[in-house]
């Protein structure tokens, strides 16, 4: 009748033992092998979607031949496989490293690319914190001030773009919150932040539309008008300026179509203090 429950209690002590001894097992050192077997081996590892395995060879690589060439590689790569294993903090820790102690290697343009990397694809929904946008950029700007011959600065560019409109959307995003509360002065100054600071993103016509909006709300009829003009002028054929012209009276649209007291219709126009 209790040989059950002592066969179960075996077999979970077994089992605890079996998992102290993996563990151990991982921890263990590795014995002494050339270099270049082992950092083949973290390589085909890392390709084959073990990347725990290939970051131990790795790590091992450097751990047993400092010294050799496979050491400066298997630094990069044990970083690279932390990236591919979504270990972004890791990741970022060992690029650090490898940028500090070969800020001269003909890879490290490299490094810093993968380092934004793991700040840009942490980036997340315009709703939320914005943390990892801003350091992704940074990140970028890096890459392209200081490698711009590199083969990597032109895909930087792009996702630096990326990366602007991201934050413009997190602007317009509190911006129409403010505006949904009729907080109009906190949303003007969210609208005009996208106006100076992000014009190259898709966010600007429609935070013009919303200062429209905004200065009609507070009954200042010539700001209204002046950047409806402006919208107007730079986005012709934009739905935000259809809607931006049907918040207009009469008389500030017979202004704009008169091209009467605005001869600087430039965005930056808009931005120059009365």
């Amino acid at each position: 009748m209790h040989v059950k429950p002592v066969l179960i209690a075996c077999s979970c002590a077994v089992l605890a033992l079996a998992a102290c001894s993996s563990d151990k097992d991982k921890d263990a050192p590795m014995a002494e092998r050339p270099a270049a077997d082992m950092f083949n081996e973290a390589t085909a590892a890392a390709k084959n979607g073990e990347y725990t395995k290939a970051g131990r060879l790795f790590d091992e690589v450097e751990r047993q031949h400092p010294y050799s060439d496979y050491a400066t590689q298997a630094q990069l790569k044990a970083a690279e496989t932390a990236y591919q294993a979504l270990r972004y903090d890791d990741a970022v820790i060992a690029l650090d490293r490898f940028i500090e102690l070969h800020p001269g290697h003909e890879q490290v343009d490299y490094a810093y690319y993968m380092k934004a990397m793991c700040y840009y694809e942490q980036m997340t929904d315009v709703r939320r914190d914005q943390e990892m946008t801003t350091l992704a950029l940074e990140a970028l700007d890096t890459i392209i001030s200081r490698f711009p011959d590199s083969k990597y600065a032109r895909e930087a560019q792009l996702k630096r773009d990326l990366a602007l409109d991201h934050l413009a959307g997190k602007e317009m995003e509190i911006g129409r919150y403010y505006l949904s509360r009729n907080e109009i002065n906190a949303a003007i100054n969210r609208f005009v932040t996208v106006v100076k600071n992000y014009q190259t993103t898709t966010h600007v016509p429609e935070a013009l539309l919303r200062l429209v909006e905004s200065y009609t709300i507070l009954g200042l009829k010539d700001e209204a008008t002046h950047v409806a003009a402006v919208l107007g002028y730079n986005y012709p054929g934009s739905n935000w300026y259809k809607d931006a012209y049907d918040l207009l009276d009469p008389v500030q649209r017979q202004k704009i179509q008169d091209g009467r007291g605005w001869v600087d219709r430039t965005v930056e126009s808009i931005l120059k203090p009365e």
